[in-house]
C-alpha cells in the first residue's frame, strides 16, 4: 500500500485507463439501476386461500382451516401460522424463518396442501397458494369511462384490451379490474315449473353442464387419412340453449325454456368502484419484482396514451400513483447529493485556498461514487430511500482521504521539492494513515449490513453502499490523487515552520479554548459525561416505530359494515363518507373499491384511497388530516373504519391466542377497553366477526333417509338455486374468443319460494349465527 502511489505516478496510463473504465461502467450502471421507494426485501411468507361459496366461518374452521394448519405445521422452519376466516373464505398465512428460500417454502406448502385435498369438501374452489411479495403492491390506479359502452362491455374492454396491452409492457406483472360486472348466461328457473315437473335446480345444472360442451372423442382412419373425432354439444346462441331438452325424473323431457328464462346479460354485481362518488370501472397495475417504479410508470403511461389515441370514445384517467412520492424522493435525494458535493468543494477551497488542490479533491467525489453504482448494480441493489441516504451521508467522507493526501503533498512542496517528487514522498509517507481512516469508517458501517431480523433486510444495502464508496475513495486517494498532484500542482516557495501562536482570530480562539480545557481536566471530562448521560435520558422521549411516518399525500381507509349488509348498503355508506371527505380542502380525489379489499371479496367491506393535494399546498400534514377526517367519518352510522399505512396495515395490532372462543372474545373485549384509555391511541377496534343472521335448513332425517337425500345434497340444491354454481364448476358458453359462464338459478325475484321448492322435504327457520 505504501508503494502503490509511486507506481501510479510513474505509470499514469494504466491508472487513467483503469478509472476511465470504472467511470464508464459506473455511468452505465447508474442508468440501469431501478428507482424504487424501498430496498428489495424477501420475507418467506406464504398464503393459502381457499374459497367455499356460502360457507359459514365455523364450518370453514373445522372442515378446511384446521386441516390446512395441521398439514402445514410439520414443515421445517416455520415461525408463525395465522389464519383468517370469513364468510366463504379461509386464508392461512405461514411465516418461515428468515433465510429460508421463499420458492422452496412455497413449493413445500403447495405439496402439503395437495396431500389433504381429498380430505376437504368437494365444493371448495382450488386452493390458491402464493408467496407474499412485500414490495409488490399496486403502484398505479386508473378509472375508465365510456358513455357509449354498457357496464358489461366496458368491463370486458378493461379485461381484454387494456389488461392485455399493459401485460405486454415491460415491468408489469398484473392488472386487476376494480368494480364493473361480467357477462354471463343466466338461466332463471321458475319454482312453480320445477314443482310441476318434479325436478330441482341441481339436476338442471348438471344436465346443462353435461350437454353444453365440446369433448374430444378420439380419432379414426378414413380413406387412408387420419381424422380426429369431437362431440360438439355447445350451443351457438342463447336461444339455441333455451331449446335444449331437459330429462325429467318420469322419463319424459321438456325444453330448458319451459322451466325458466334464458338471458344473455350481466352477472349479479358483487363489487363497485367510484371516483368522487361517480360510478366508474377502475383497474390497478402491479409491477413485477425487480422492476423500477419510475420505469414501469413511464411505460404504462405511454401504453395508456396509445390506447386513448386508438379508442377515442374511452376516457382513461389516472386516479393516483404511489410512484409520485418515489420520484419526488429520488429527485430530492439527487439534488441533495449534488448540493452536498458542491458545498464540499467550496469548503475545501476555503481551507486550501488553491484551485488546483481543490480540483484534485473535487475529482475524487465522482470517481468514488461512479464505481459504487457499478457495485450496486452487481449486487442487484436499487436506488431507493436507503441507498440514496447512504450516498448522501457519505458524500462528505469521500474527500477525506484526498484532502489528507493533498495537504501532505502541499507540505512537501513547501519544503522545496518538485511536484513529482513531493507527490511520491508525501503519498508513501501517509499511506498507512489513509488506510487507517478508511478501515475505521468501514468497520463502523459494514456491520450494519449483517444485522439480523426484519431490520437487517432493509439496512443490508445501507452498510454495503457506504463501505463500497469509502473503499473506492481510498483507491482514488492512493492512485488518482497523487497522480494528479504530480502533474497539476506547481512548486511552492519554501516555508519555514513557525511554532508560535496562530495569526488568525479563529486559530487564537481555538488555542485559548484548548488551554482552558487542559487547565480544568476534571470539569471538562465531567461535562462530557453529563452530555453523554443526558443524551441517553432523552432516548425514551423520542417516538419509536419500524419506519418513520412520512407524508405521501395518500390515505387508505378500510370501511366495514355489519356482516348481513348488502352491496347497496355498503355503497350508500361509502358515498356518505366520500361526500364528507370531499368537503375537506386537503382532499384532491377519493377512489372507492366497494365489495373488495386486500383481504378478498366481501360486499360488507370497502376500501377508500384518498388522494391529497401536494404537501406544499395544504396546511395540515397527512397525519393531522387523518385525525381530522376520523371525526367526519365517525358521523356515518353503522360502520367501522380504520386508517391504514402504506403497507395496508394498522399502526398497532395485537393478536390474542386461545382454544376457547368464548373466553377469547371476553379477553379481546377487555384488551379493547383497556387500550381505549391509553393516551395517544384512537379508533381501537377488534376484528372479532360480528353475528350474522342466516337461514338454517334442518332436515327431517327419517324423510331424508326414506327419499335418499343427504344433507350435502340439500346444501348443493339450495346453493345452486339461490346463487348458482361456482364459476369453476358451471357450464361455459363459447362466444368468439371467450367463455361466458352459464348460471343456473332460481328467478332472483322469487328467492324465498326457491328454498321451499328446492327442499320441500325439510323444515326451515331463522336463527342467529353465533
Amino acid at each position: 500500500m505504501t508503494n502503490i502511489s509511486s507506481w501510479a505516478i510513474r505509470r499514469p496510463i494504466t491508472t487513467i485507463v483503469l478509472f476511465l473504465l470504472l467511470t464508464l461502467v459506473g455511468i452505465q450502471s447508474f442508468m440501469k439501476l431501478p428507482v424504487n421507494a424501498n430496498p428489495r426485501v424477501d420475507f418467506p411468507i406464504v398464503t393459502v386461500s381457499i374459497v367455499q361459496a356460502g360457507a359459514a366461518p365455523a364450518e370453514l374452521e373445522t372442515q378446511v382451516t384446521r386441516r390446512v394448519e395441521g398439514a402445514i405445521s410439520g414443515l421445517a422452519g416455520i415461525r408463525h401460522i395465522q389464519s383468517t376466516i370469513g364468510d366463504g373464505l379461509s386464508t392461512t398465512t405461514v411465516e418461515f424463518q428468515l433465510g429460508i428460500d421463499t420458492a422452496r417454502a412455497t413449493n413445500d406448502v403447495r405439496q402439503a396442501v395437495s396431500q389433504i385435498r381429498s380430505e376437504m369438501p368437494r365444493d371448495i374452489e382450488e386452493p390458491t397458494i402464493a408467496s407474499v411479495d412485500v414490495e409488490g403492491g399496486a403502484i398505479l390506479y386508473f378509472a375508465v369511462r365510456a358513455p357509449q359502452m354498457s357496464p358489461v362491455d366496458l368491463s370486458w374492454f378493461v379485461d381484454e384490451t387494456i389488461a392485455r396491452e399493459l401485460l405486454t409492457t415491460k415491468g408489469v406483472q398484473r392488472v386487476q379490474r376494480i368494480g364493473g360486472v361480467s357477462r354471463e348466461i343466466t338461466v332463471q328457473l321458475d319454482p312453480d315449473q320445477l314443482i310441476a315437473f318434479g325436478i330441482n335446480a341441481e339436476d338442471i345444472n348438471n344436465q346443462v353442464q353435461a350437454f353444453n360442451t365440446n369433448v374430444p372423442g378420439g380419432r379414426s382412419r378414413l380413406n387412408e387419412k387420419e381424422q380426429s373425432i369431437r362431440a360438439v354439444g355447445g350451443a351457438i346462441t342463447a336461444a339455441e340453449l333455451a331449446e335444449r331438452p331437459i330429462s325429467l325424473p318420469n322419463g319424459q323431457w321438456t325444453t330448458l325454456a319451459t322451466l325458466g328464462k334464458v338471458t344473455d346479460g350481466e352477472a349479479e354485481p358483487r363489487e363497485l368502484s367510484r371516483l368522487d362518488g361517480e360510478p366508474v370501472v377502475g383497474f390497478s397495475v402491479f409491477r413485477a419484482k425487480g422492476s423500477s417504479d419510475t420505469a414501469v410508470e413511464d411505460a404504462v403511461n405511454a401504453t395508456i396514451a396509445r390506447l386513448v389515441d386508438t379508442y377515442p370514445g374511452v376516457q382513461i384517467d389516472r386516479v393516483l400513483s404511489t410512484v409520485d412520492y418515489t420520484r419526488a424522493s429520488y429527485q430530492v435525494a439527487m439534488e441533495t447529493l449534488i448540493e452536498g458535493a458542491a458545498l464540499t468543494v467550496v469548503v475545501v477551497f476555503l481551507f486550501l485556498r488553491d484551485w488546483r488542490a481543490t480540483l484534485i479533491a473535487a475529482v475524487a467525489m465522482p470517481l468514488s461514487i461512479l464505481p459504487t453504482f457499478a457495485v450496486m448494480f452487481w449486487f442487484d441493489f436499487t436506488l431507493n430511500s436507503i441507498t440514496l441516504l447512504a450516498l448522501t451521508l457519505v458524500i462528505g467522507i469521500l474527500v477525506d482521504d484526498a484532502i489528507v493526501e493533498v495537504e501532505n503533498i502541499d507540505r512537501h512542496l513547501h519544503m522545496g521539492k518538485r511536484p513529482f517528487q513531493a507527490s511520491i514522498d508525501a503519498a508513501d509517507q501517509i499511506g498507512f494513515a489513509v488506510l487507517a481512516i478508511t478501515a475505521t469508517i468501514v468497520a463502523v458501517f459494514l456491520p450494519v449490513s449483517f444485522i439480523g431480523g426484519v431490520i437487517g433486510q432493509y439496512f443490508k444495502q445501507f452498510g454495503l453502499t457506504v463501505s463500497v464508496a469509502v473503499l473506492a475513495s481510498m483507491l482514488v486517494a492512493r492512485l488518482v490523487t497523487p497522480l494528479m498532484a504530480a502533474y497539476i500542482l506547481v512548486p511552492k516557495a519554501v516555508k519555514h515552520e513557525d511554532h508560535g501562536a496562530p495569526k488568525s482570530r479563529m486559530g487564537r480562539g481555538y488555542v485559548a479554548l484548548l488551554e482552558l480545557a487542559l487547565r480544568h481536566r476534571l470539569k471538562t471530562c465531567g461535562i462530557g459525561v453529563l452530555v453523554l448521560v443526558g443524551s441517553f435520558l432523552l432516548v425514551p422521549l423520542l417516538p419509536s416505530g419500524f419506519l418513520p411516518s412520512d407524508d405521501r399525500s395518500l390515505s387508505r381507509i378500510l370501511i366495514e359494515l355489519p356482516p348481513d349488509s348488502t352491496l347497496r348498503d355498503t355503497d350508500s355508506a361509502v358515498q356518505s363518507v366520500t361526500a364528507a371527505l370531499r368537503e375537506m380542502p386537503e382532499v384532491k380525489s377519493v377512489f372507492a373499491s366497494i365489495g373488495r379489499t386486500d383481504d378478498g371479496p366481501d360486499v360488507a367491506r370497502a376500501s377508500l384511497l384518498v388522494n391529497l393535494v401536494p404537501a406544499s399546498e395544504r396546511t395540515l400534514s397527512q397525519r393531522q388530516f387523518e385525525l381530522g377526517a376520523a371525526g367526519l367519518i365517525a358521523r356515518t352510522p353503522n360502520i367501522r373504519f380504520a386508517f391504514q399505512n402504506e403497507n395496508a396495515a394498522r399502526d398497532i395490532s395485537i393478536i390474542l391466542v386461545g382454544d376457547e372462543p368464548e373466553k377469547l372474545a371476553i379477553a379481546a373485549l377487555a384488551v379493547e377497553t383497556g387500550m381505549r384509555g391509553i393516551e395517544g391511541i384512537a379508533n381501537v377496534q377488534t376484528t372479532e366477526p360480528l353475528p350474522r343472521t342466516e337461514l338454517q335448513i334442518r332436515p327431517r332425517f327419517d324423510e331424508a333417509a326414506r327419499l335418499g337425500v343427504s344433507t350435502q345434497s340439500i346444501a348443493a340444491v339450495t346453493r345452486i338455486a339461490t346463487t348458482g354454481d361456482t364459476d369453476a364448476n358451471s357450464a361455459k358458453f363459447n362466444i368468439g374468443d371467450r367463455q361466458v359462464p352459464i348460471r343456473v338459478m332460481i328467478d332472483r325475484g322469487r328467492r324465498a319460494i326457491s328454498i321451499r321448492s328446492a327442499c320441500s322435504g325439510c323444515r326451515w327457520q331463522m336463527a342467529a349465527c353465533r
